[in-house]
């Protein structure tokens, strides 16, 4: 059986922290309201989708495999907007549900590795 390697996560959920970049590391910054009209925290379909973290490393995965972005093989969230980024913490260490097929893919391909 082949073991699959998988990718670590670095989770920032500390306002101000700041971890260094390399050209082998994908950058989320999940942002806390969209801007469009509702308060901070309150959660409407489109900011869903702009904060659902195992939904966008999915599409970092799918993005990589079309050739729409370079190949990567750390990956730093930025959560340290949200009021709640315990829930960003829960999605990546699988204590969510699984909503979708990508969840199962993002949790045997992605790990979190350190949260600061």
């Amino acid at each position: 059986m082949t073991r699959i390697e998988t990718i670590p996560v670095t989770l920032i959920t500390r306002p101000g922290h700041t971890v260094g970049l390399d050209a082998d590391t994908a950058f989320i910054r999940l942002p806390a309201n969209s801007g469009h009209g509702h308060g901070d925290g309150e959660v409407c379909i489109a900011c869903a989708g702009r904060t659902d973290v195992r939904a966008l490393l999915h599409n970092l995965l799918e993005e990589q495999k079309r050739g729409m972005r370079p190949a990567f093989r750390h990956v730093v969230v930025d959560a340290s907007a949200l009021d709640d980024p315990q829930q960003v913490v829960l999605a990546l260490t699988g204590r969510l549900p699984a909503q979708a097929l990508r969840d199962h893919s993002v949790a045997r391909l992605f790990r979190l590795v350190e949260t600061v």
